[in-house]
């Protein structure tokens, strides 16, 4: 099995547009160790021709022209995308599916309940593409069920609900359901090998855990350093653990969590442009390092 990181960064990506941060500035004047980093997707393969991509963010476009596996190959009109797994309806993780819209055949979408009816009302993506490629939605059930997507028969995905926040369009944004976030785990069967993979993660609840403790790398929520790392930034006064991610540093924050784990590769993915582990050379960046804990990065595979 392999995967992809197509994009790492959180919404807006590295260095976001409109902002003029520590960070952002430091990058665009070429005055810190880093990479840019475009909004975060992965894409997962058995045969490096079939993929199944996991959310579809703003910058698709790019990262299918910066990854030959996901481009045209036999045919005038042809890729390498054969499904589509929303892990939420987030703008940074589908606001992509436009993009895709000139496809020939209708985008085969598995989601949860949740995540359909937010793509269908508050942001109606998928009413959209009703006038142009259509859209074949596939449940995902979230009652500790698995399932399987055709062509790719060694692949089983188990995925289960997170605590977390709908976006601020969906019509629930306040009133919290299952299924508004999830966690899959990626698992082939024939070798058993496991992949976690989390991009929004406010809680660690006991199946979470459980399910981290038994993959053999997990890709998770590395948004934020801190809770009030916005705030101290100067960009937003919302915290960390209010819109929905659990902070590396501080009691019960994901350093802690990881640290707790042997079997598993460590990797963080979804990571703000405030996060100063986005810097190389950054004293957090070194306490991850000691820890045995990666930071993602656009362009990076990992083989299990």
């Amino acid at each position: 099995m392999k995967i992809r990181v197509l994009g790492s960064g959180a919404g807006g990506g590295f260095p976001q547009w409109n902002c003029n941060c520590h960070n952002c500035r430091r990058i665009r004047n070429n005055e810190m160790r880093s990479q840019p980093r475009s909004q975060s997707s992965i894409a997962v393969s058995l045969d490096d021709t079939n993929w199944v991509l996991f959310n579809v963010s703003p910058d698709i476009r790019s990262q299918i022209e910066a990854f030959p596996g996901l481009q045209p190959k036999t045919g005038l009109r042809d890729t390498g995308i054969k499904a589509i797994v929303l892990i939420d309806s987030q703008i940074d993780h589908t606001t992509g599916l436009l993009i895709l819209r000139e496809s020939p055949t209708p985008l085969e979408i598995y989601c949860s309940e949740m995540v359909r009816q937010d793509l269908s009302t508050g942001f109606p993506v998928f009413k959209m593409l009703e006038d142009y490629c259509k859209v074949n939605h596939h449940p995902i059930s979230i009652d500790g069920s698995s399932f399987k997507i055709p062509g790719f028969d060694d692949l089983r995905f188990h995925p289960h609900p997170l605590k977390s926040k709908a976006p601020p369009y969906s019509p629930h944004r306040h009133d919290p359901h299952d299924g508004d976030n999830i966690g899959v785990t990626i698992e082939q069967v024939s070798t058993n090998k496991k992949i976690y993979y989390s991009p929004g993660l406010g809680e660690i609840e006991p199946h979470v855990f459980a399910a981290m403790t038994d993959a053999d790398c997990i890709l998770v929520d590395g948004t934020f350093w801190q809770n009030d790392e916005m705030e101290l930034a100067g960009v937003s006064p919302k915290k960390a653990r209010e819109i929905g991610h659990l902070p590396q540093s501080g009691e019960n924050g994901m350093i802690e969590t990881l640290n707790s784990l042997d079997k598993p590769r460590k990797i963080l993915i979804h990571i703000n442009n405030t996060n100063p582990i986005l810097d190389e050379e950054s004293e957090q960046r070194t306490i991850l390092n000691k820890a045995g804990i990666e930071v993602s990065f656009d362009g990076m595979e990992i083989d299990l």
